[in-house]
């Protein structure tokens, strides 16, 4: 069987101006990179704005699992499938990290059949966007110390910085770290540390920016830390914002790239769903919208979270308003909620399942809660039976949710027809979206209404660092703002050992953070880490080149 790159290697790719031209974008709104690469250029906008939006189609999941899940996967097949239906489609992504895929996944742009290309490209520098983020975030970073070395003219208190730097890898060796040491000419010694690129604010500002005046803005009330008397500096106070806005002035616009079967292809920011929000940008979402009659999207880990904050957060700030949402699920995942372990899971086992598919009913019940249709994709892996491919199926029609079953990695989106059809006819139901709480309420009853609507939790809990937290944001008037929780993907709750449809918990909320600039109040539960480290075999020890060019080992 061959390898996600050995099927990409033989793609067979069209020039990316003639995939533009599926969609209605004329090569003067094309930045080249290359022949299958571009970013679209924002004077398009102003031709296309006034169009009526397509149908905006989410896909999400249950909660992820050692045993897979394929969403993205999915994603393209759908897209795929509706494009084999004659529709016109876009589909828009996520941009891939250099750590998690140097890491564990190997590669984040679908699978089989059903991915995006260039492979390779999209999973290691793409059009450079991540090192523009990065760029942004360091110079930052660089303007806090020289400021505090110059004379520390704004009062910065050393001690309450609260901005640290960003690299895109897992590195766990500099989650905390010591700068400024080796004398006076080198600044001031302080405690700091490193974040991923993807969960720097930065990400999510590009990612619900809805164009680059509102892009700059944000970068200005970025809160860097406090003063001496307790009151937040901004990047605007140190001058920073102009030159940040400066170095994102192409990170901004769309990537357009294409599917194995020639299907347009937005991908385009990637803030990590268990720390941000988990979803592409606002800007290539609404691009895609005006764009296509379908753009099928999805948002990051379980709609627990990913779905949730592309409802509460994204949506709000986009103003947009789904059609219509996909769950998908694999046998083998609801297998292990349902209690067996990895090397079980080609065994056949209805009482795991029955177990097991409580976490998909939660997600189903979750989405409805939005007011959208739900369609069930049951991802098929060869191990599955027909008898436990059936039992899912009737758990779904009991629920009165439409199911199908999909073989989109193997068959690209041949293998996701009935997935596509059903999908149209959710589309043409009515959608009634509203977000699961409103901007006025407190900070307090947001977090209780997502961990008790949402999680299934019974209450949270906020421990004395959360509540004094909350006392801060509520002086400096932020408490309008959305909440992004982060919380493991693991489990509904906030122990990842706690899998299935977990019951009688609480959610402990440890600490605050404002992100003024994204708009949004972080939430931290549980053990969540800024900064992954690699595992014991890093996916990057099976990755090689040869002399000719030829990547392998990149899934």
């Amino acid at each position: 069987m061959k390898t996600d790159i050995e099927i990409a290697q033989e793609a067979k790719m069209m020039h990316i101006a003639d995939i533009g031209k599926k969609i209605g974008i004329e090569d003067e709104y094309l930045e080249l990179y290359g022949n299958y690469k571009a970013k679209v250029s924002q004077r398009l906008w102003e031709k296309i704005k006034d169009r009526k939006d397509g149908k905006l189609i989410l896909v999400t999941s249950i909660n992820p699992t050692p045993a897979g899940e394929g969403k993205s996967t999915v994603t393209v097949g759908l897209g795929q499938a509706l494009n084999k239906l004659k529709k016109k489609v876009a589909i828009a992504l996520r941009e891939p990290s250099l750590g998690p895929c140097m890491g564990i996944k190997g590669g984040a742009a679908g699978g089989g059949y059903s991915q995006v290309v260039p492979m390779e490209d999209i999973n290691l520098h793409f059009t450079g966007d991540m090192h523009a983020i990065g760029s942004a975030h360091n110079l930052l970073s660089a303007m806090i110390d020289n400021h505090i070395h110059q004379g520390n003219e704004l009062n910065i208190d050393v001690r309450r910085i609260t901005w640290k730097r960003a690299i895109d890898m897992n590195d766990r060796a500099l989650r905390e770290i010591v700068v400024g040491l080796g004398g006076k000419a080198n600044g001031y010694p302080r405690q700091d540390g490193f974040i991923i690129t993807v969960a720097s604010e930065i990400m999510a500002i590009l990612c619900l920016a809805t164009d680059f005046k509102d892009l700059k803005e944000r970068l200005g009330k970025i809160i860097i830390g406090y003063d001496k008397d307790d009151n937040p500096v901004t990047a605007k106070d140190l001058k920073a914002d102009g030159a940040m806005a400066l170095l994102l002035k192409d990170t901004i616009k769309p990537n357009l790239v294409q599917t194995l079967e020639n299907v347009p292809a937005f991908i385009h920011g990637g803030p990590f769903a268990n720390i941000a929000h988990g979803c592409n940008s606002i800007i290539a979402t609404r691009y895609g919208l005006k764009l296509a009659d379908y753009l099928v999207t999805e948002a990051g880990f379980g709609a627990d979270l990913g779905a949730e904050k592309f409802f509460d957060i994204k949506c709000r700030y986009g103003g947009l308003k789904p059609s219509a949402a996909v769950v998908v699920a694999t046998i083998r995942a609801l297998k292990m909620h349902g209690g067996l372990k990895k090397d079980e899971l080609k065994t056949e086992s209805i009482d795991a399942l029955e177990k097991g598919v409580e976490n998909l009913g939660k997600h189903i019940e979750n989405v409805q809660k939005y007011g959208i249709p739900v369609v069930v994709a049951i991802n098929r892996f060869m191990s599955d039976t027909d008898k436990e491919i059936q039992f899912v199926k009737r758990y779904c029609n009991e629920l009165g949710v439409e199911v199908a079953l999909t073989e989109v990695w193997e068959k690209g989106g041949e293998g996701g027809i009935e997935l596509a059809e059903k999908v149209i006819g959710a589309c043409e139901k009515e959608s009634d979206f509203k977000p699961i709480y409103e901007l006025d309420a407190s900070i307090e009853d947001k977090i209780r209404t997502i961990a008790r609507e949402i999680y299934g939790a019974d209450d949270v809990e906020f421990t004395k660092e959360a509540v004094k937290d909350l006392k801060n944001i509520e002086k400096l008037g932020f408490s309008h703002l959305p909440v992004c929780v982060a919380k493991t993907q693991y489990s509904l709750s906030d122990d990842p050992k706690l899998l299935g449809r977990p019951k009688g918990f609480n959610i402990t909320v440890k600490s605050l953070n404002i992100s003024a600039g994204a708009g949004f109040i972080v939430a931290m539960t549980g053990d969540i880490l800024t900064m992954p480290g690699l595992p014991k075999a890093p996916a990057a020890e099976k990755m090689d080149i040869d002399e000719e060019g030829n990547i392998k080992g990149l899934f």
